[in-house]
């Protein structure tokens, strides 16, 4: 029985009337599966113990989120089998990458910025402590400048090792938030957009699992993987909904520490630490100051 086979068998044990739909492996990651059936349903089975309760986790939190954010986000339903999988309609849309977003016209990135803003201000209106009592834990912690620096700075070539170390200088005297912690998405990454590309707008976000309680300024380093352009423009729109004023250097020193910070989890490994110099190697060239 091949791998699709199997995920194919799980997925009719649960819903026996898709036995005449078509279905693909959609995606792998280290924490699930994904598969796609008929192009409207996707089906994700973890695939060790921790990665199960990553997935109990972000179905609770997303019976909370859906109601108070505008943008769809998937209705997580469990079924625990065995195997334990989830269910949910695909949200329409491809990813957005670096690439597609040079080639948006100004207002079609001006609405991008504005849909991004409403929702993290409305995901950032949750309560705390209402998340938490649903799963919600603090966000990963990166540990200290020098945590970071012993396993990043080795394996930098020495020009870029000369900007980590400034970097991480001045990650080091960070005083804490300003604006203190909220419930976040804190994955707003290309990645986990469900962009419609012929119409130019955002039809969805995805992907809970990396949710949590964590520093506001920490929210919006993930959009500097699409372009610093779309987390410039989002800073500013989600300052004129929110009345806040964000550190934009902060932002920046915590876009910049946290490639590094990926480096450091992944150095020695030959299949993705070039990947990750190459990521900071890539914001390190648009960087402005920090």
């Amino acid at each position: 029985m091949t791998e699709i086979d199997r995920y194919r068998a799980a997925i009719l044990g649960a819903v026996p009337d898709l036995v005449g739909s078509a279905f693909r492996l959609l995606a792998e990651s280290w924490d699930s599966t994904a598969v796609e059936v008929d192009g409207r349903l996707v089906f994700k089975f973890p695939r060790h113990e921790a990665a199960a309760g990553r997935l109990r986790k972000e179905a609770a939190l997303l019976s909370l989120v859906r109601p108070a954010v505008s943008l769809p986000v998937p209705d997580l339903v469990l079924e625990e089998g065995p195997p334990l999988f989830s269910r949910h309609a695909k949200i329409p849309g491809d990813h957005l990458l670096t690439a597609h977003y040079a080639e948006l016209p100004e207002a079609a990135i001006r609405q991008l910025a504005e849909d991004l803003a409403g929702f993290h201000a409305e995901l950032h209106r949750l309560d705390p402590g209402r998340m938490a009592a649903a799963g919600a834990g603090p966000v990963e912690d990166w540990g200290t400048a020098e945590e970071i620096g012993a396993k990043a700075l080795p394996v930098l070539t020495p020009e870029l090792r000369g900007t980590a170390e400034r970097l991480l200088a001045a990650y080091g005297r960070l005083p804490p938030d300003p604006h203190g912690t909220i419930y976040g998405f804190f994955d707003g990454h290309g990645w986990n957009m469900a962009f419609d590309h012929g119409r130019q707008r955002l039809n969805g976000i995805y992907d809970f699992a990396d949710s949590g309680i964590g520093p506001l300024h920490q929210e919006f380093v993930y959009s500097g993987f699409v372009s610093p352009d779309l987390t410039a423009r989002l800073v500013t729109a989600y300052g004129a909904l929110t009345g806040l004023t964000l550190d934009r250097r902060r932002i920046a020193i915590l876009t910049g520490t946290h490639r590094l910070w990926e480096l450091a989890e992944l150095a020695g490994d030959p299949e993705h630490e070039p990947t990750m110099v190459r990521s900071f190697a890539d914001w390190a060239a648009t960087a402005e100051t920090f």
